[in-house]
């Protein structure tokens, strides 16, 4: 079997730092030519479901909202993620499964699996942090909030209570990180992980 590239993914609660993460992320393996992809979008499918899903104000029922991700995330898969890892490149999400298993199935309490046909990460960085902060720190920001930011702290717990099992069923894939750590330091940290695996890529 051919070797794929690497598959790095970012989780967590809203406002964590994942995005940041991954975009510092990926300007340190600038000369590796990384892929970025946010979830959901994408692609062109893809971000009319992310409008959909978070800022049309649709009343959408949770098995719906949970197959749409999963729509969004596979057209996603076939247009830019399986490419990639095809042709041995790097690839860093903002998001990926673990979200619906924690969104969808931790905190709606939907029948979450992983389909098949969705590549598992290489490695998975969980930002970890009190829930209230993540959204406080929008809410600093002056950011409005989309539909799943609106969901009341009781949900947001959950998601993160869903995001604990998950990294403690798979510790050899998913890395847990304090999100209340200094940018740089969550950041130096997550090179040392990935130091092993970038160099296995050569």
């Amino acid at each position: 079997m051919a070797k794929r590239g690497l598959f790095i993914t970012f989780e967590g609660t809203e406002g964590s730092g994942k995005t940041t993460q991954a975009e510092l992320l990926t300007e340190w393996l600038a000369k590796r030519d990384p892929v970025l992809v946010r979830e959901p979008g994408g692609t062109e499918l893809s971000e009319q479901i992310r409008d959909l899903l978070l800022y049309r104000g649709l009343q959408i029922d949770p098995e719906a909202e949970m197959y749409l991700f999963m729509a969004s995330r596979r057209q996603l898969i076939a247009e830019v993620i399986a490419p990639a890892l095809a042709a041995r490149q790097v690839v860093i999400a903002d998001r990926y499964h673990d979200s619906t298993l924690a969104y969808q199935g931790g905190a709606r309490g939907l029948p979450a699996v992983w389909p098949p046909s969705f590549p598992r990460p290489d490695i998975t960085f969980l930002m970890e942090g009190p829930v209230e902060a993540g959204l406080g720190r929008h809410e600093g920001a002056g950011k409005s909030k989309d539909r799943m930011e609106r969901e009341s702290i009781e949900f947001h717990r959950k998601v993160a209570e869903a995001y604990d099992r998950i990294a403690a069923a798979e510790p050899a894939r998913v890395v847990r990180l304090d999100a209340t750590g200094s940018r740089d330091k969550i950041q130096f940290e997550i090179r040392d992980r990935l130091k092993p695996l970038v160099e296995g890529l050569d």
